[in-house]
């Protein structure tokens, strides 16, 4: 792309619903030969250098096996979510963003997209690190289709989720 600077990503993010944080921490410890960087009731961070990987796991309901909750790119800046959100814009894709959010026990900007199977996917940049657990969790719930049928968004909705869904994008729209 003539005249725009390349966005550095900083890692790759995943996140995954489990039906118990204890169990699934144990797990990946083992895993990933660490300790988790962050712990919050139905939530925790694993750091991973290598592979560079912000791994999260959240806890919440579900039937059968575990189920991929998103996935994303750290970046550096905000000016990287907003340049990355305009060009999934200039190729066509329908971008919405959530601003100032508390997500994750960290405030973020980010910009979501979603596949044609329904997988969401980030860009998103931490601005401030570690909130305490009684901080409110706003992610993705800020989020309300515009239009069923041309899966725009606005960002207008207010409403509060439950901490245990912390990081999983709101629904947005039918079949979601």
């Amino acid at each position: 792309m003539e005249g725009t600077t390349e966005v550095r990503a900083l890692k790759a993010h995943l996140a995954i619903n489990v039906s118990k944080v204890e169990d699934s921490i144990d797990f990946y410890r083992k895993l990933w030969g660490i300790e988790p960087s962050k712990v919050r009731p139905g939530y925790a961070k694993f750091d991973v250098q290598n592979p560079p990987l912000n791994f999260t796991l959240n806890q919440t309901s579900f039937n059968g096996r575990g189920a991929l909750s998103h996935m994303g790119i750290q970046v550096s800046s905000t000016e990287d979510v907003l340049k990355t959100k305009q060009r999934w814009i200039e190729d066509g894709l329908l971008p919405r963003e959530e601003m100032q959010t508390s997500c994750c026990y960290a405030l973020q900007d980010k910009a979501w997209v979603r596949d044609p199977d329904g997988n969401e996917w980030e860009v998103f940049v931490v601005l401030q690190d570690n909130l305490a657990a009684t901080a409110p969790c706003e992610c993705g719930d800020k989020v309300e289709e515009a239009s069923a049928t041309s899966g725009a968004c606005d960002v207008t909705s207010t409403s509060s989720q439950a901490a245990s869904s912390c990081c999983a994008p709101a629904p947005v729209g039918i079949g979601r």
